[in-house]
């Protein structure tokens, strides 16, 4: 009945779009792309696209404030990775470069959306609601991710890789078994996809055709193993037909791109369709994390030709053009990219100061017996500590 359903699915949807349900699931031959790296709208709104993949330009409030999370996410990173240096963080994985995929995973969905970020994801976590602070909080070295997954709809950020996809798929199963129309995008990278957890996922998800979409952000390298020693697959969207979905690639630098596509999936998915892939082209412009040297295993001028795909000066860019970024605009941006760098540097500059009664907090929802003698045990024994101070 599962894989009748499916199958029923991707025929309608196939239907829809005028094309078989073989060339629906295919990626495009040309990765989507709607502004050149300069800033230029295609005049048909991408180039090379076959039928069955058009998309609209999304309207212009809904690109300023895509672009005013983009600036902040910019200034996020940069702020996180001084803080790194100043010792207030012990590691920071920055997402430089790989801003504008993080801001139209978080945009794409509505507010009862789930979101299964990657370490790598912070400026998505922030884009989705969640307070730069509460983000940080474990990269500040909380014991817990810091923030109410339940609260936000989002996951805690996973550092091993692929597991949060398996999560991903656990609640759109449920969401599908109660009847909510629950999308859930779960994110990923390139090395991600070598992972049994990665099959297992989109396998599940398929044969259930359950409402997630499998977002790969492809930065070329899995710490320091490039994308060509990863796989041979003509692109990592093409995995997605072994699994019965439809696949996508585009510009991952492209930020007016990357709202349209993810937009259509996640209505899609929303609709019944099932799950899809997108495979978003970007790249890692600084090291996988402080403690790594990024220059042992990629050459300077690959780092440097990248500079000129920068998905916030392509954007500000297409924006001032159309008209769409007055002064005032520009500065109220700025100031808002501010206040949350303000933020993050006075919240990483308290110290915090633990409550070790919190080694029993959120390990059961009901604490079991065990544990409240424990609990007890360890309030005693710090109450007579203070006594004898």
């Amino acid at each position: 009945m599962t894989n009748t359903e499916a199958r029923d699915a991707m025929e309608h949807v196939s239907s829809k779009f005028g094309i078989t349900p073989e060339d629906y699931m295919l990626p495009a031959r040309s990765e989507i792309h709607m502004l050149d790296v300069n800033g230029k709208l295609h005049p048909s709104g991408q180039q090379g696209v076959e039928p069955g993949h058009e998309y609209p330009l999304p309207n212009p409030k809904a690109l300023v404030d895509a672009y005013e999370q983009l600036v902040i996410g910019r200034r996020v990173n940069d702020q996180n990775s001084a803080l790194v240096r100043q010792g207030r963080m012990a590691v920071y994985p920055s997402s430089h470069g790989q801003e504008a995929c993080q801001v139209a995973a978080a945009l794409c969905l509505d507010e009862g959306d789930w979101m299964f970020p990657t370490y790598r994801d912070s400026v998505a976590v922030m884009a989705k609601g969640v307070a730069p602070m509460e983000v940080m909080a474990g990269f500040q070295g909380d014991w817990h991710c810091g923030y109410d997954p339940k609260q936000y709809k989002v996951s805690a950020q996973a550092t091993p890789l692929t597991t949060q996809l398996l999560h991903a798929v656990g609640v759109a199963h449920a969401a599908k078994l109660r009847g909510e129309d629950t999308v859930v995008i779960a994110m990923c990278g390139d090395g991600a996809t070598s992972e049994g957890d990665f099959h297992e996922a989109l396998n599940f998800a398929a044969v259930f055709n359950l409402p997630v979409i499998f977002f790969v952000q492809n930065n070329q390298y899995a710490i320091s193993v490039p994308l060509s020693q990863q796989s041979v697959a003509p692109s990592l969207a093409h995995k997605a037909v072994g699994y019965g979905m439809a696949g996508e690639r585009v510009d991952g630098n492209d930020l007016v791109a990357l709202l349209a596509v993810l937009g259509r999936a996640v209505r899609l998915a929303r609709e019944g369709n099932g799950p899809l892939l997108i495979e978003a082209h970007t790249y890692r412009m600084q090291a996988h994390t402080n403690a790594d040297d990024s220059t042992r295993y990629r050459e300077d001028a690959e780092v440097q030709s990248w500079i000129a795909k920068d998905p916030v000066t392509r954007m500000r860019t297409y924006l001032d053009e159309a008209g769409l970024l007055p002064e005032a605009t520009v500065e109220r941006i700025t100031a808002s990219a501010e206040a949350v760098a303000k933020t993050l540097r006075d919240g990483m500059n308290s110290e915090q100061v633990p409550d070790p009664a919190d080694i029993f907090a959120y390990v059961y929802s009901s604490p079991t017996t065990q544990m409240t003698e424990q609990a007890a045990l360890l309030a005693d024994e710090l109450a007579r500590e203070e006594d004898t101070k």
